[in-house]
């Protein structure tokens, strides 16, 4: 027996409410099973809903276009760091800086391993440390590290530092965007349920073949399962292993 779903995609919904609007614009008021105020709602939310999907879309874009280029701005901090505390270390081992200087760094005198620098908050945390250390300790009359210089480090570090929060500035508007498709999302699914429920409504009389015949038209999408081997013949396989009965 064929059922009716609604739209699971958002091109699902844009097409079934376009199509609607085309029938009502089409054939008059008064020639079409559902009423005004349906389709003055209709025709109210799918510019909005098209526009929320392009500003998705545009931030997804953005968000994938960067992405490459802001790993490879991780990458580069996190081997200044990394590299600057490994000379560090070398240094107080050779006894060219007092390994109680390392706590200006936050860093454990006896301790000559490299801290975590896996997430962006370590790299942040552990940036800001060594540049914090490093000024503080030349300032008080210590000899500056070379190879890399904090200089080096800060620059680097303040790089990764603004594409952090670029990317964190782009995320909210990503989400902020995902959060107003997913309210649309309600609204045209409750507007699609009201209206092909008109719809039905109105051939309801007919028996349950031709009333699907004649809600097909205006949009009504029917489904049968896989397993009802009836419904292949000049049907096509849907994303979810249903056929669409044409």
């Amino acid at each position: 027996m064929p059922y009716r779903r609604l739209p699971n995609t958002d091109a699902a919904r844009l097409r079934a409410m376009r199509t609607a609007k085309e029938k009502y614009d089409t054939l008059g008021a008064g020639n079409v099973p559902y009423n005004n105020r349906v389709i003055y709602d209709i025709s109210a939310i799918i510019p909005q809903f098209e526009r929320a999907i392009s500003d998705l879309r545009m931030q997804q874009n953005v968000q994938a276009g960067k992405n490459k280029k802001y790993q490879n701005t991780v990458r580069i901090a996190r081997m200044y760091i990394s590299h600057f505390i490994q000379v560090l270390n070398l240094s107080c081992l050779r006894n060219e800086i007092k390994p109680e200087k390392k706590l200006l760094y936050k860093l454990l005198p006896d301790n000559y391993s490299v801290p975590d620098l896996s997430t962006e908050t370590l790299i942040l945390e552990w940036g800001k440390n060594i540049i914090d250390g490093e000024n503080e300790r030349v300032s008080n009359g210590g000899a500056a590290i070379y190879n890399p210089t904090i200089a080096k480090v800060r620059v680097n570090y303040e790089i990764f530092k603004d594409a952090y929060q670029l990317k964190k500035v782009s995320q909210k508007n990503s989400d902020r965007a995902l959060d107003m498709i997913k309210k649309l999302r309600r609204q045209v699914d409750a507007l699609i349920l009201d209206l092909w429920n008109q719809i039905e409504e109105k051939y309801k009389d007919l028996g349950m073949d031709a009333m699907q015949e004649e809600a097909k038209k205006y949009g009504v999408v029917y489904y049968l399962r896989r397993k009802e081997k009836q419904a292949l013949q000049g049907g096509y396989i849907d994303t979810d292993d249903d056929v669409i009965i044409p």
